[in-house]
């Protein structure tokens, strides 16, 4: 299975009606239906937001860096995870895998940021062979920024 990089980017709301940008993985279709990546990882890392409810600058660089060591060790070699969705906003960003294993998921996590500073992030984990979780996130793709 060939893992392309094409997203989309759409606006939604959160529970406390706080505006959150959406950035979702589009042509995964393949890896839905393998039913190889029967659950889903969700990582937060919540912030103090600006007025418009996003991280400073400061901040923003920090989760760039744990973005670009990460997404890296899940997808590269054997596709153990997959990145589908990015929530940012009303203080908080998530990213959302959907992963073969999440005990092998962890241990990768370790050594992906082994040698970084500690993030203020909260791992959930949960299973979702279906993929309900992006198919709801989809939804947003109608209302594409």
């Amino acid at each position: 299975m060939i893992l392309t990089d094409h997203w989309f980017d759409a606006l939604a709301e959160n529970d406390e009606g706080q505006m959150i940008t959406v950035h979702g993985r589009d042509g995964i279709e393949n890896f839905i239906e393998s039913g190889k990546y029967p659950e889903r990882v969700e990582i937060s890392w919540k912030y103090e937001p600006d007025k418009s409810g996003m991280p400073s600058e400061d901040v923003a660089r920090s989760m760039e860096r744990f973005e670009l060591a990460l997404r890296p060790a899940m997808e590269k070699k054997d596709k153990l995870a997959i990145l589908t969705g990015v929530y940012t906003g009303g203080g908080e960003k998530t990213w959302v895998f959907y992963t073969r294993t999440v005990r092998v998921f962890g241990e990768r996590i370790n050594t992906a940021l082994q040698d970084m500073e500690l993030f203020p992030i909260s791992i959930y984990t949960e299973k979702d062979p279906e993929w309900a979780e992006y198919h709801e996130m989809r939804t947003a793709k109608n209302s594409e920024i």
